[in-house]
């Protein structure tokens, strides 16, 4: 895929700006804050509309504009496509108002057919676009931040993997399902056949005939003894018509028999009521006389002159009034006792944290001391590694003493050595191909003398001119011989040069990495002497803090002793006060029981003269009641002559006799009754169980067959799944591989660092870089540069995989890189300039950068140049030639 051409017109900052696009570099170049990635992000929104956006729709149409217009032409899979949005505000909401993407095959319209026909084509969506093809600005190091986990979803989406897990996925909960459906039909299997075998042991057919033989036996007993029952029930009704003519005048004799028996109890309870209104009087009587003796008694304690309520009244306010002002005096002392207590404890707490400060200040000098001691002892033994170091140097160097080269020369004469042997080599190729070249001739010249024929022409000898050659032939032998002895002796002493070049090539190396830690030893060891002067400052400041606290604490002892006396003196007031205040309640409380008994008294003779009431009421009441209880006795005298005992008691007799039957006679009917109903329902039961039978018998066909079509199913689902997992395994594990060379192919060609060894990439996208001393380290611990650039070659590897490894070579979209050297130094930018020469040596046909570095700018095919009006704030592009030939 490659971006012809995009048109903007009221997007974002630019107004009106048309710009082509070449294959190759391109360098969008300008000043930050200029809109170079505003024009990436037109082209992304093209594509794939509003998820491409960080905002909304409202934000992409320059300020004061209702509509914004954007066209890309690209071409893919060599097609021609175009593809244009216009965007309108409605109000304070922005909407699609066009989006039509023109393709060889028609167009097609409507803002999410656009963007499913663009994700088909591409074989990606929005995010796997930024994940492959388009680093976005700050976005740089997005992969390596991200978990395994996540960069497996990552990658996995871009390289279609993600299709085969849906699809597992899809098949394990649809075998799920069926295992699921097959447990519940076999379930319901087992069932219908316990069923089945349950009824068949029952014989139903003859259990059914049995029944129905009972029934009619028992039908012919129930009409018998209902005809029995109705007869009783005669005999009963005429024996309760002679009793209901008599109940009445029994009804009435027990009436009035109660009713004298309740006038007897109430006469007699009534006089007991008197006999105790009686004992009331008397007892209220001696209550009073109780009263009166406590009144004397309370008054002579007042020391008040009469028993009247004013002047209990008036001495009573005198006495709380005293007791008022006592109780505030107590209230001051306490409250001045209680400000001396918290003085006191404030002070003493202010004393101990004044000595636990003191002690901490000391404890932590002694701590820095002892850290003292042991920084001057790990100082000095740095000191001696410092010295080790820079004699292991000098060693070092001392052995380019009698070299044909100095230090730092070593690498290229091991080169020059390198090539001579690789051309000496050559050399020696050609001449032993020659050897036997000649050495064969020389065997046909022989065998041709010896066949009596010229060994240059093959004719007989007899008058031959060529006898001769055969001699020349055996000196050409001799000589390439000896030429190659030459050589090999050569060889060997430029493989004893090559020795001396690899070994002086490698103290060379060590030099610089001597020379390396040596520096930075020494930046640790200033270091760790200033820490240890400003632990010595630390130490002398702690202590005279100490001494500053130990003054302090002394002074707030002094403070703690005045206010515990000032506390102790309140203390005895407040006592003497107490003992005030407890005479006062004392008289305060007896002027109460004085009140109370002067009232208790008035209640007294008013309930003395209420009981004597009462008590004559009582006996006018029972008077009455003697009279109406005399009429009663006259009226029960005459119904007791209209009784007959002896035609009652003979109703009584059949009557009970006919209740017996029927209660009995109820009994069994009911008893029958209910057999009747238990053979009903047991025939009944056994029908509907025979037609259950033939239904049992009917679903057991259909769930086996059934049964058997689900076990076949969830054999085929449970392949497919397993089919599917391997399928994802193996591609996995295969674009994996071909991930990590490609990877390392990448890094090695921008990033050439004796530190580093490979990269490494597991089958669970954990990466792993390692050094050359074969210890591992996490991208996270390369320096920002490092890392950067490290991500970059990710991101490279991987846009190389898709292009290379989905159905052969893809028609890939162009690689965007939107301000890539914000994490870069200007030493790894060159990189970056590697890194993108490199991707286009393979082949990628279109590379978009964003940038405002000049190093990036002189290594561009093509040069657009962005720049931004102060007045209006809008947008222009330039196309300029590429600065390739800047140096």
């Amino acid at each position: 895929m490659r971006i012809e051409r995009v048109r903007l017109k009221n997007f974002k900052p630019y107004r009106d700006t048309d710009l082509l696009l070449e294959r190759g570099v391109t360098v969008i170049h300008g000043l930050n804050g200029s809109g170079k990635s505003s024009l990436l992000e037109a082209c992304f929104f093209a594509l794939y509309g509003s998820s491409a956006l960080d905002g909304t729709l409202e934000d992409v149409i320059t300020n004061g504009e209702e509509e914004c217009e954007i066209e890309l032409w690209f071409t893919h899979a060599e097609g021609s496509y175009h593809v244009e949005r216009r965007i309108r505000l409605s109000g304070e909401r922005a909407q699609t108002a066009t989006c039509v993407l023109e393709t060889p095959d028609g167009n097609v319209e409507g803002a999410r057919d656009v963007e499913r026909y663009v994700e088909t084509m591409l074989r990606m969506d929005s995010d796997a676009f930024v994940n492959c093809a388009y680093v976005r600005q700050g976005e740089v190091n997005k992969l390596i931040h991200a978990t395994p986990g996540e960069r497996q979803d990552m990658i996995d989406d871009l390289l279609q993997l993600g299709k085969l897990e849906e699809y597992r996925e899809r098949v394990s909960e649809a075998r799920l399902g069926v295992n699921d459906v097959r447990a519940d039909v076999q379930g319901s299997l087992r069932e219908v056949e316990s069923q089945i075998a349950e009824k068949e042991e029952k014989d139903l057919p003859a259990l059914l005939n049995e029944l129905e033989t009972k029934l009619n036996e028992l039908e012919d007993d129930i009409e018998r003894f209902e005809e029995n029952r109705r007869n009783a029930e005669r005999t009963r009704e005429e024996a309760r018509e002679i009793l209901e003519s008599h109940e009445g005048i029994r009804e009435e004799i027990a009436g009035l028999e109660a009713d004298i028996e309740e006038l007897r109890e109430t006469i007699a309870g009534t006089e007991a009521a008197r006999e105790e209104l009686k004992g009331d009087l008397t007892e209220t009587r001696g209550r009073i006389d109780d009263l009166e003796g406590d009144r004397d008694d309370l008054l002579a304690d007042s020391k008040i002159e009469r028993a009247e309520r004013s002047a209990i009244e008036e001495r009573r306010e005198a006495l709380e009034a005293d007791l008022e002002a006592c109780r505030e005096s107590i209230r001051e002392a306490s409250l001045t006792a209680q400000q001396a207590k918290s003085d006191a404890k404030t002070n003493a707490e202010a004393a101990d944290d004044r000595r636990s400060r003191a002690e901490e200040a000391l404890e932590e000098a002694e701590a820095l001391e002892r850290g003292i001691e042991s920084g001057e002892s790990d100082l000095k033994e740095r000191r001696e590694a410092l010295a080790d170091l820079e004699d292991g140097i000098e060693s070092l160097h001392e052995r380019f003493a009698d070299a044909p080269v100095d230090p730092g020369e070593a690498d290229g004469w091991l080169a020059e050595l390198h090539e001579k042997r690789e051309a000496l080599r050559e050399r020696e190729t050609e001449l032993r191909a020659s050897l036997e070249t000649a050495r064969g001739a020389v065997a046909e010249a022989e065998r041709l003398q010896e066949a009596g024929k010229c060994p240059e022409c093959g004719q007989p000898v007899e008058g031959s001119p060529h006898v001769d050659a055969l001699e020349e032939r055996r000196e050409r032998v001799s000589e390439l011989e000896a030429d190659l002895s030459e050589l090999r002796t050569e060889i060997d002493t430029v493989e004893g040069r090559i020795d001396r070049a690899e070994s002086l090539s490698e103290a060379e190396t060590e030099i610089d990495r001597n020379q390396e830690r040596r520096g930075t030893l020494e930046e640790l060891l200033s270091d760790r002497e200033t820490r240890l002067d400003e632990k010595r400052e630390r130490v002398r400041t702690l202590e005279t803090r100490a001494e500053d606290l130990d003054a302090e604490a002394a002074k707030h002892d002094e403070k703690r002793e005045a206010a515990r006396e000032r506390a102790e003196e309140s203390r005895e007031e407040i006592a003497d006060l107490d003992k005030r205040k407890t005479a006062l309640e004392t008289d305060i409380d007896r002027l109460e029981r004085l009140s109370e008994t002067l009232s208790d008294l008035v209640d007294a003779r008013e309930t003395l003269s209420t009981l004597r009431e009462r008590r004559e009421a009582l006996a006018e009441l029972n008077d009455e009641r003697r009279e109406r209880l005399a009429e009663k006795r006259d009226r029960k005298n005459e119904l007791a002559d209209e009784y007959d005992p002896e035609r009652i008691e003979r109703a009584r007799e059949n009557e009970r006799e006919a209740e017996a039957y029927l209660e009995k006679v109820e009994e069994k009917l009911e008893e029958l009754g209910e057999e009747e109903a238990r053979l009903r329902d047991r025939i009944g039961g056994v029908k509907s169980e025979l037609d259950s039978l033939d239904t049992l018998r009917e679903r057991r066909e259909v769930l086996s067959a059934r049964v058997a079509a689900l076990d076949s199913l969830y054999e085929e689902a449970e392949q497919l799944q397993a089919m599917y997992g391997r399928l994802r395994t193996e591609l996995r594990q295969r674009n994996v591989d071909q991930l990590e060379r490609m990877l390392n192919e990448t890094f090695d060609l921008v990033y050439q660092n004796d530190a580093y060894a490979k990269l490494e990439l597991t089958g669970e996208y954990e990466l792993t870089v390692y050094q050359k001393d074969g210890s591992p380290l996490a991208p996270e611990q390369l320096s920002g540069g490092e890392r950067a650039l490290f991500n970059l070659s990710l991101r490279c590897a991987i846009y190389r995989l898709l292009a290379e490894g989905i159905e052969g070579a893809a028609p890939m979209p162009p690689l965007i890189l939107d301000e890539p050297t914000v994490f870069l130094d200007s030493g790894h930018v060159s990189k970056l300039v590697d890194l993108v020469e490199s991707m286009r040596r393979l082949g990628v046909e279109q590379i978009v950068v964003v940038s405002h570095d000049e190093e990036l700018v002189g290594a561009a095919d093509d040069l657009v140049t962005v720049r931004k009006d102060p007045t209006s704030n809008n947008s222009t592009v330039e196309r300029g030639e590429a600065l390739l030939a800047a140096e």
